[in-house]
């Protein structure tokens, strides 16, 4: 059983974001905060942010079944960054061109697991 998180349209690029998502994949969940938590991008706030909306979902007692869930024994199984929709403004060029300008937005999204469920116990 996962607990999984997500923020949709985060107004971020998703080329800045995937790397650090990179870094916290497969590690323990205190250890992917303790990662985040000094890594000075603006990515690394809203991972963080997300991550903690997981390790809160693990800790709701109506999503576990009753079950006290450690945040020691919960693991990033999954943690990716899909590229969402841009928004396109045009800008003015000179001799009358335009050229569009893409704001991308990102979905990240995180799913927490205990070590329980990884062992296959």
């Amino acid at each position: 059983m996962a607990f999984r998180a997500s923020h949709k349209h985060a107004r971020i690029s998703a080329r800045k974001v995937r790397p650090l998502a990179n870094m916290i994949r497969g590690k323990f969940a205190d250890e992917a905060l303790d990662i985040l938590r000094y890594q000075p991008n603006r990515g690394a706030r809203m991972l963080e942010k997300v991550l903690r909306s997981a390790l809160g979902n693990a800790q709701d007692p109506d999503q576990n079944a009753g079950r006290a869930v450690s945040m020691e024994q919960l693991v990033v199984v999954d943690a990716r960054v899909d590229g969402g929709p841009m928004f396109k403004r045009i800008r003015p060029r000179s001799r009358g061109m335009a050229y569009v300008i893409k704001k991308r937005t990102a979905h990240i999204h995180v799913a927490l697991a205990t070590i329980n469920e990884l062992d296959g116990v």
